[in-house]
């Protein structure tokens, strides 16, 4: 056996060895038994032995592995090769393309989708403005039928109109005088009890003994004309003037007790009038018997001719301090 028939028994040998995938031969240049076409590489082509009648390759024995085993290791590489590149050709498949969307293939699928929608809703305004049509013809179709049952009109009679009005009109007042009673509730909860007869002023006498006498009430000295108010609510009992006091008011309360104020430079309230706590009275004065611009204030328990007591505790038991 000669070295090239050695070397082809021993690539099919090593190629079943080597599990090599099985891929479809190359077809030969003729079906008549020409020779094969010479591939692209480094080696030599290498005919193969075809027999005359089939075309098929001669079956040749594999060589015994001394014979194998004797032959060049090169002669031996390149016939292996030359047999894979011959018979196994690699083939190469390319990766799919991806298809991408270009802008204008875009743009006229937004044109396309646009069009669709406007004759869509064009055909829809048709289908409405006919069903309307429809409608309001029968609408005047059945208003023009004189056949139609008229329905009674409902009434009520003059004097039910006018008792529903007095009704109506009552109920206001009502609700007027519920709320303007909560209004005054409030008020008066708010306002308070009991003051101070002159705001800001400076004690300069008491309830006590003095240059000989007794002084029966507080001296409150503040600046000419300074409001004067009501201690507490009541009625004036007096007001104008008085031997001593030059100009004085004396209000009665809830209580009994009677309030004086003296000396004042202008009264401004008259016997009857109702005042609340912290109505202006007066405009404080230096009227009278006195040394200075000053409000003499007394208190009278039990009445005008009541007893005279000192006024610091009396305004104290009603939440005004001095």
């Amino acid at each position: 056996m000669t070295a090239l028939h050695e070397a082809t028994a021993y690539d099919d040998l090593v190629t079943r060895e080597l599990s090599v995938p099985s891929l479809p031969r190359q077809r030969s240049a003729s079906r008549a038994g020409g020779s094969v076409r010479p591939t692209t590489g480094s080696h030599r082509a290498i005919p193969a032995q075809r027999t005359a009648d089939t075309g098929r390759h001669r079956t040749v024995r594999p060589a015994p592995r001394e014979a194998l085993a004797a032959a060049a290791p090169e002669v031996v590489e390149a016939a292996v090769v030359e047999h894979v590149v011959q018979q196994r050709p690699l083939v190469v498949r390319r990766a799919p393309r991806r298809l991408s969307l270009r802008p204008t293939v875009l743009l006229g699928a937004l044109v396309a989708g646009g069009l669709v929608a406007g004759y869509l809703s064009f055909t829809g305004a048709d289908d409405a403005a006919a069903q309307s049509t429809a409608v309001l013809a029968a609408q005047e179709e059945l208003l023009a039928n004189d056949e139609l049952e008229a329905m009674p009109m409902a009434s009520i009679t003059v004097e039910q109109a006018e008792a529903r009005l007095d009704e109506v009109a009552a109920s206001r007042k009502d609700r007027a005088d519920a709320r303007a009673a909560a209004e005054e509730a409030a008020r008066e909860a708010a306002r308070p009890k009991a003051v101070l007869p002159v705001a800001g002023a400076t004690l300069t006498s008491t309830f006590a003994s003095r240059w000989g006498t007794f002084h029966y009430g507080i001296d409150l000295a503040a600046p000419m004309r300074t409001p004067e108010y009501a201690a507490m609510d009541g009625v004036v009992l007096r007001a104008g003037a008085a031997s001593g006091f030059g100009l004085a008011v004396y209000i009665l309360h809830e209580n009994g007790d009677v309030t004086v104020y003296g000396h004042m430079d202008e009264i401004l309230v008259a016997p009857g009038d109702f005042v609340e706590a912290g109505d202006t009275i007066a405009l404080l004065g230096n009227r009278g018997q006195s040394t200075g611009p000053h409000l003499h204030f007394e208190v009278h328990e039990g009445g005008e001719d009541g007893t005279k007591i000192d006024p610091i505790p009396w305004l104290r038991a009603r939440g005004v301090t001095i």
